[in-house]
C-alpha cells in the first residue's frame, strides 16, 4: 500500500512548524475529515494532512492575507489527495468529463441529507464527484468557492455535483464487504500488541527492522531506535493497554485507556512490515480528531 511522504525532518518538529500548527488548530480537524472521506480511511487522511501542511507552511510567502486562510489550506488538501489517489491506482477520467460548463443542475436533482450517511457513501464517487458533494452538502462551500479550490468552473461544479448526488441517492443500502486482512500481517501485529502490553521492549525489538521509521504526528520523526518512544508509552500515568484494529477497513493498532470499568479507544497507529519486519510505525497520538472521525472502528480482540 502506497503511504504519503514522510516530511523532511528528522528528529523533534522545528518550533516555527509546531507555532504554525497552532495558528490552525480550528480549521485542522476539518481538513482531517475532508481528506479521510476524499482517500477513505482516517489514517491516510492524517497523512495526506500532515503532507499538506508542510506544504503549505513552506509556503507561507505565497499566501495572501488577505483571504481566508481555509479555502487555500483546503486546495492544497485537496491537490495532496487528488495525488495520493493516483498514487493508489484510483481511475480519476471523470476529472476531465465533470469540467463541462454549459450544464445546468436540474431543480428535481435529489438532495441527499448530510452527515456522516453521505460521508461513508461518497468514497464511491470518482475524485471530482467526491470532493464537489463533500464540500458543497458536508463543508457548505459555495459553487465559487468550490470552482476556485478545484481549480474547475461552476458550470463543472454543478455538474460535478448533479452527477454525485444522482449516484448516491441510487445507491443501495449499504453492505458488510470487509476483506479478510492478511494473516501474516494479522499475526505480527497481535505479536506486537502482546509484547507491547507486557512491556517487553527486548521481545518487541525483535519485530522491528534496525532501520525502521517512526512518525508520533507533530512530535517526532526519525529512526525508531533514536527515539523513547517505548519509555514515553511505560511513563503514562493514566491506564493503557493496546489491541489490533481495522479502522475504516485497515489494520492499525489502537491504544485503550481504562475508565471506570471500561476500556475506551484512544488513538490509532499503523505499522508497515515488509519480509516478517515492521518498518514503518506511524502514530496518531496527539491527533484526537483521527479516531472519532473514523466511520468504523472494530477492535479485534486476543482469542
Amino acid at each position: 500500500m502506497d503511504h504519503t511522504r514522510d516530511m523532511e525532518v528528522q528528529g523533534p518538529f522545528d518550533a516555527r512548524y509546531l507555532a504554525f500548527l497552532e495558528t490552525i488548530t480550528q480549521v485542522r480537524p476539518r481538513l482531517h475529515r475532508y481528506c479521510s472521506r476524499m482517500t477513505g480511511s482516517v489514517m491516510d487522511g492524517e497523512d495526506v494532512v500532515q503532507e499538506a501542511l508542510f506544504e503549505a507552511y513552506r509556503k507561507l510567502d505565497q499566501y495572501d492575507e488577505n483571504r481566508p486562510l481555509a479555502p487555500w489550506l483546503f486546495k492544497i488538501a485537496h491537490n495532496r489527495c487528488i495525488d495520493f489517489l493516483r498514487r493508489r491506482g484510483v481511475r480519476v477520467e471523470a476529472e476531465t468529463a465533470a469540467m463541462t460548463p454549459d450544464f445546468i443542475m436540474p431543480p428535481t436533482s435529489p438532495v441527499l441529507g448530510i452527515g456522516r450517511a453521505v460521508e461513508r457513501l461518497v468514497i464511491s464517487l470518482p475524485p471530482k464527484e467526491r470532493a464537489c458533494v463533500l464540500l458543497k452538502d458536508v463543508f457548505d462551500y459555495t459553487l465559487e468557492e468550490i470552482a476556485e479550490l478545484l481549480s474547475s468552473t461552476v458550470g463543472g461544479v454543478k455538474a460535478a455535483l448533479n452527477r454525485g448526488r444522482s449516484k448516491l441517492a441510487a445507491l443501495p443500502e449499504p453492505v458488510n464487504s470487509r476483506r479478510e486482512p492478511n494473516p501474516d500481517l494479522s499475526r505480527l501485529l497481535r505479536l506486537y500488541v502482546d509484547r507491547f502490553n507486557q512491556r517487553d521492549w527486548d521481545g518487541l525489538r525483535e519485530l522491528i527492522s534496525a532501520d525502521a521509521q517512526l512518525r508520533v504526528v507533530d512530535r517526532f520523526a526519525g529512526l525508531v531506535e533514536r527515539a523513547p518512544y517505548f519509555k514515553n508509552y511505560e511513563r503514562q500515568l493514566v491506564p493503557w493497554r493496546l489491541s489490533v484494529a481495522e479502522v475504516d477497513g485497515q489494520l492499525g493498532i489502537v491504544t485503550l485507556h481504562k475508565h471506570g470499568d471500561e476500556w475506551r479507544p484512544a488513538s490509532v497507529a499503523r505499522l508497515d512490515v515488509t519480509d516478517q519486519h515492521i518498518v514503518r510505525i506511524v502514530d496518531y497520538a496527539h491527533c484526537a480528531w483521527v479516531l472519532p472521525a473514523a466511520t468504523s472502528v472494530v477492535i479485534r480482540l486476543p482469542h
